[in-house]
C-alpha cells in the first residue's frame, strides 16, 4: 500500500527581503543535514553527516551561451519546505518493498540580468544522502537555450582515498585506480590499450560513479539520477582544494546540452554513511527516477541465460562467416590472425538451447548470426549491419520455435558498431521482426566510435538516443540489456524492461587483455553498480586461457567459487552462465550453484563490506524462504564471519557452502574447491577462509 505525507513548512512567502541568505534542511532523522546559502548572489550548498561536514561549500548553477547576464546575481524568490514518504514495488529487484522517504528545500532564484531569469534548486535529503537537481520553468525571457557549462561542484573536506576511473566520455572500461585525490593526475596518464575507442580527457578528471572514504571514516559515492536529454557527468578535481567540478560531454561543435523550458536536468547524488554496507544498500539514485511508464509488465522476466559469445572471446570460434572476427586474435591494428569456424551455426545455437532447456535457463543469447561482420572492426562505417539479415547457416524463424518448444528464449544480438543513426534506421525493423519470430530479450552492442561523427558515447545525443531504444523496445514488449552505453543512472525503475548494462570493464578484459585485478569485483558494487544492474558475465570455471591456448598468460584473477559468489554479490536480473557447456559438465557439483541461484529478490542483506577489499551479501529468493549468500575478497587471503540472524527465527535450514580449497589461490590453484553441507539458524556464525582473489557461495534451503 502506498503512503503519501506533505507537509509544507514555508511557501511564496512575498517580497524578496522575506528570505535569510541561508535555509537548512535534515533529513527526516536529522542524519544528513543540507545547507543553501546564497552568498554575494551566487548559490552554494554544503552537506554534513552525524554533525560532520561530508561536502563544504560548493558551487551550483550554470553558464548558458550567448548570455554573459544569466546568473549574474542571485535573490530568493520563495523558498518551500515539504516532506515525502511512499513504499512501492518494483517490477523486479533486490528488494520486495523500497521505501521512499524523505525531506525537500525548493529554492528559486531570479538573477538581475537585464531580461531576469528564473532558475529552480531542488533538494532531496534523505537518510542516506542528497539528490538535487536544477529546474528551468516556463519563462518569458528563457525558451531555448544552450547549456555551455555546469557549475556544480562537490567540494571535499579532504584528500580522501579514492576508488575511480579516468575522465574519458567514451568509454568506461577502465580498470579502477585506488588513490588519493591528490595522486589522480599523475596516475591518470596511462592509457589502456586494450580500449581502442579510449580518448581519456587529459588532467585531473574522473568518471562517476566515484567512490571516496575520508579519513575519519565517512564513505561517499558520488552520481546521477535519471538521465535524460542531458550529457553525463564526469568531474574535474583541483587537486590542491579537493573540489570536484561537473564536466559535460560536448556535441560535435562543442556544446553541451540543448534546452527548451519548462525543463529540468539530472539529479546530483551523493550517498553517504560511516557504513560502507549502507552505501551499497542505498535505493536513494532508484527513488530519484520517475516510476515505471510500463502499465503491463508481464513480458518482463528476470532470466539466467547462456550463449555463443564466450568461444569468440577465446578464438573457438568467430562473429563472422567468413570465420576471421573473433576477439581473441584481433591485434591491435584489427587484422585478424587466423581462420577459423563461425559460431552462430543451426547446429551450434541447438546444442545452446538444448544445455538452456536442460539445466532450467530462460534464454540463449546468440552473437554473429547476422550479415555484417567480416567489414565493421574498428572502422569507422555507417551502414555495417541491417540487423534482419541472417547469415545462411542461421536460421532465425526456425531456431526462434525449437528454442520456444524447449521452453527456451532466443537473446537477440544487435550490434552497432557505434552507427547509432543506422540503428535509428533499422530500430522499428529489427523489433518487428524479433516480435515475429517470438524473441523477446535484446543485447545491444555500440562498440567503436560514435555516428554522428564527433559525438560521444556520453553525450547529450547519444543519452538520447539510448533513452529512445530502451523506450521503443518497451513498446514492442521486448526486454533490453545494453553494452558499451552511458553508466546506468536508475532509469530501470522508470523503464523496468531495461534489464542491466554493460557500461564497465566486464569478464571478457580477462581472455585477451591485462584483465581485471582482484580486487576489481570488490569495487564495481560501490562505483558502476549504484546506478543499475550490471552485464558482468560471471560463472568461468576455466580460470586459465592456456587450458585453450598453450602457453598463453592471459586469465581470469579469480577462483572458482569467487565466480559462484558474483551471482550474489554483482546484481542483475539477468545472470549468463558464462563458460562453455563441456566445462559445466565436467563440474556437476559446482555448477548446481548456478543453477540453484536466483535472479530477483524479496530482501537483500549487506552483511560485509570495504570498497576494495571483502564483500558478502545475502539474498532472498523472490517468493520463497530460500537464501543466497556470495563473500567475496580481493588479492589479499583473509577470514570472513557469516553471521546468520537474518534468517527466520525458529527454523533450521540446510546450506551447501561451496568455498576455496585450502590449496587454492587465484593466480597458483584458482579451480580448487570444496562443497560442504550443514545444517544453520539465526543464532549460527560461521567463519569462512577466503583465499587469494578468491570467495565463497553458500545456498540455504529451509528444512522439512
Amino acid at each position: 500500500m502506498k503512503k503519501l505525507i506533505y507537509l509544507f513548512c514555508a511557501l511564496l512567502v512575498s517580497g524578496l527581503n522575506a528570505y535569510s541568505q541561508t535555509h537548512s534542511l535534515g533529513s527526516p532523522s536529522e542524519k544528513v543535514k543540507l545547507t543553501f546559502t546564497l552568498i554575494n548572489g551566487q548559490p552554494t550548498y554544503s552537506l554534513s553527516y552525524k554533525g560532520k561536514p561530508v561536502v563544504e561549500e560548493s558551487s551550483l548553477g550554470f553558464k548558458i551561451k550567448d548570455m554573459p547576464d544569466f546568473g549574474s546575481g542571485y535573490s530568493i524568490v520563495t523558498v518551500e519546505n515539504s516532506a515525502f514518504n511512499e513504499t512501492w514495488q518494483p517490477v523486479w529487484g533486490e528488494t520486495k518493498n523500497i521505501e521512499n522517504k524523505y525531506n525537500q528545500l525548493l529554492v528559486t532564484l531570479k538573477d538581475n540580468a537585464t531580461k531576469p531569469h528564473l532558475l529552480k534548486i531542488v533538494f532531496k535529503i534523505y537518510e542516506d544522502g542528497l539528490g538535487f537537481r536544477y529546474e528551468f520553468p516556463e519563462q518569458e525571457n528563457l525558451q531555448h537555450f544552450i547549456i555551455e557549462e555546469e557549475l556544480s561542484s562537490f567540494n571535499l573536506n579532504g584528500d580522501h582515498k579514492i576508488f575511480w576511473m579516468p575522465g574519458d566520455f567514451d568509454t568506461n572500461e577502465y580498470n579502477y585506480y585506488t588513490s588519493k585525490i591528490s595522486e589522480i593526475e599523475k596516475m591518470a596518464k596511462k592509457r589502456d590499450g586494450a580500449i581502442f575507442t579510449a580518448t581519456p580527457i587529459q588532467g585531473a578528471f574522473v568518471q562517476t560513479p566515484l567512490m571516496a572514504k575520508s579519513a575519519d571514516g565517512i564513505y561517499m559515492s558520488i552520481h546521477e539520477a535519471a538521465l535524460i536529454n542531458y550529457p553525463c557527468m564526469d568531474l574535474k578535481f583541483d587537486v590542491g582544494t579537493f573540489n570536484a567540478t561537473t564536466t559535460l560531454a560536448p556535441d560535435a561543435v562543442g556544446n553541451k546540452a540543448y534546452m527548451r523550458a519548462p525543463t529540468q536536468t539530472p539529479w546530483r547524488t551523493i550517498v553517504v554513511s560511516d557504513d560502507a554496507r549502507e552505501i551499497i544498500a542505498s535505493k536513494m539514485i532508484l527513488n530519484l527516477n520517475e516510476p515505471s511508464k510500463i502499465k503491463d509488465p508481464s513480458f518482463i522476466k528476470p532470466m539466467k541465460y547462456v550463449g555463443i559469445w564466450l568461444e569468440m572471446h577465446l578464438g573457438i570460434s568467430t562473429w563472422d562467416y567468413a570465420g576471421q572476427q573473433s576477439a581473441s586474435d584481433a591485434g591491435s591494428d584489427g587484422k585478424m590472425a587466423k581462420k577459423t569456424k563461425h559460431g552462430a551455426t543451426n547446429e551450434n545455437t541447438k546444442k545452446y538451447i538444448d544445455f538452456a532447456a536442460s539445466n532450467g535457463f530462460g534464454g540463449v543469447l546468440v552473437e554473429g548470426w547476422n550479415t555484417g561482420w567480416e567489414d565493421w572492426f574498428g572502422k569507422w562505417k555507417e551502414d555495417v549491419f541491417d540487423l534482419v539479415t541472417p547469415y545462411p547457416d542461421f536460421d532465425v524463424k526456425g531456431l526462434n520455435q525449437y528454442a520456444r518448444s524447449k521452453g527456451v528464449g532466443i537473446i537477440t544480438h544487435h550490434e552497432t558498431s557505434g552507427s547509432a543513426t543506422n540503428y535509428e534506421r533499422w530500430m522499428d525493423t529489427a523489433y518487428r521482426q524479433m516480435n515475429a519470430y517470438g524473441s523477446n530479450a535484446l543485447k545491444s552492442g555500440y562498440v567503436g566510435k560514435i555516428i554522428p561523427r564527433g559525438e560521444y558515447h556520453d553525450g547529450q545525443w547519444m543519452v538520447n538516443h539510448y533513452n529512445r531504444a530502451i523506450s521503443k523496445a518497451a513498446n514492442y514488449n521486448i526486454m533490453v540489456v545494453a553494452h558499451e552505453p552511458v553508466r546506468p543512472t536508475g532509469l530501470h525503475r522508470t523503464y523496468p524492461n531495461f534489464m542491466a548494462a554493460e557500461a564497465a570493464r566486464g569478464q571478457e578484459f580477462n581472455f585477451w587483455s591485462e584483465g581485471n585485478p582482484p580486487e576489481h569485483e570488490t569495487i564495481l558494487p560501490f562505483t558502476r553498480l549504484m546506478g543499475g544492474p550490471m552485464d558482468y558475465t560471471p560463472g568461468i570455471f576455466k580460470i586459465k586461457k592456456s587450458y585453450y591456448v598453450p602457453g598463453a598468460k592471459e586469465q581470469v584473477h579469480t577462483t572458482l567459487t569467487k565466480q559462484l559468489a558474483l551471482y550474489v554479490t554483482l546484481y542483475s536480473p539477468v545472470q549468463m552462465a558464462t563458460d562453455l557447456p563441456e566445462n559445466y559438465l565436467a563440474k556437476p557439483d559446482a555448477f548446481q550453484f548456478i543453477k540453484d541461484v536466483a535472479v530477483d529478490w524479496d530482501d537483500t542483506k549487506v552483511l560485509l563490506a570495504e570498497p576494495g577489499d571483502y564483500l558478502a551479501i545475502a539474498r532472498k529468493a523472490k517468493g520463497t524462504n530460500n537464501w543466497f549468500i556470495g563473500g567475496i575478497t580481493d588479492q589479499d587471503s583473509r577470514e570472513m564471519i557469516v553471521d546468520f540472524s537474518f534468517l527466520e527465527k525458529g527454523k533450521k535450514y540446510e546450506i551447501t557452502i561451496y568455498k576455496d580449497a585450502p590449496t587454492a589461490s587465484w593466480d597458483e590453484n584458482p579451480e580448487a574447491y570444496v562443497i560442504e553441507k550443514l545444517t544453520v539458524n539465526n543464532k549460527t556464525k560461521l567463519k569462512v577462509n577466503v583465499a587469494k582473489g578468491g570467495g565463497f557461495a553458500i545456498s540455504a534451503f529451509p528444512k522439512k
